[in-house]
């Protein structure tokens, strides 16, 4: 919503949909945010320009988010807050997993961690967008 990012959900979902659950939670704006539903992970890469690109955030990775240069169609992929992404997703796609440093914790809300790095892909391709001008 406030990045115009759209959220891509994969199924199954840990979390239900419906309006009185989203109200519950505090998400009053969620008819302003763009989503897509998704059967599976497969489904959402076959219908992704072959260019895109993925990267898993994990607490286990060793490359910070920081140290990524993001584009505009790359997609932030996290994992339930409770078990995170599923270990063979991860393990089939290490290069691109990364992680956001900590020291002291175990892991951050889901929340948090997503906006930490969606915030930094922003920062990085309004900083890209103004030195073209």
């Amino acid at each position: 919503m406030a990045t115009h990012s759209t959220l891509h959900l994969v199924k199954p979902l840990g979390f239900s949909l419906e309006d009185r659950y989203l109200k519950r939670a505090g998400l009053d704006y969620w008819d302003e945010v763009k989503v897509r539903l998704w059967n599976s992970f497969n489904e959402l890469q076959s219908m992704q320009s072959p260019n895109a690109r993925y990267f898993f955030l994990t607490t286990k990775g060793k490359r910070a988010y920081y140290d990524v240069t993001f584009r505009p169609d790359d997609f932030l992929v996290f994992g339930r807050e409770t078990k995170g992404l599923p270990e063979t997703l991860l393990a089939a796609n290490v290069d691109n997993c990364v992680t956001i440093p900590m020291c002291g914790t175990r892991s951050l809300n889901l929340a948090t961690a997503v906006a930490i790095v969606l915030f930094e892909a922003v920062r990085q391709e309004r900083r890209r967008v103004e030195a073209a001008r």
